[in-house]
């Protein structure tokens, strides 16, 4: 079933930036986050906790963040 979002400009554009370097459309991207929302698959932080099962979970979360700046996106990179 089709659904329309309504995305302001700015963030269409980190979102299709983010696709590309991702590799994937930007349909593509959105239902992976969607996904990920929903649990239907796992998230960074839980893979992380399986991949390193010694991490406690505030050990885990905090690891997760700090690999969080890994996903932002500098605009000074695409220019």
């Amino acid at each position: 079933m089709p659904i329309s979002l309504r995305i302001p400009p700015k963030k269409e554009e980190l979102i299709n930036r983010a696709a590309k370097k991702a590799g994937k459309t930007k349909t593509g991207f959105i239902l992976d986050a969607v996904y990920e929302k929903l649990r239907l698959v796992e998230s960074r932080e839980q893979t992380i906790r399986k991949t390193a099962g010694w991490l406690s979970p505030k050990e885990a979360s905090r690891l997760s963040d700090d690999m969080m700046v890994f996903e932002k996106i500098d605009e000074a990179d695409w220019q």
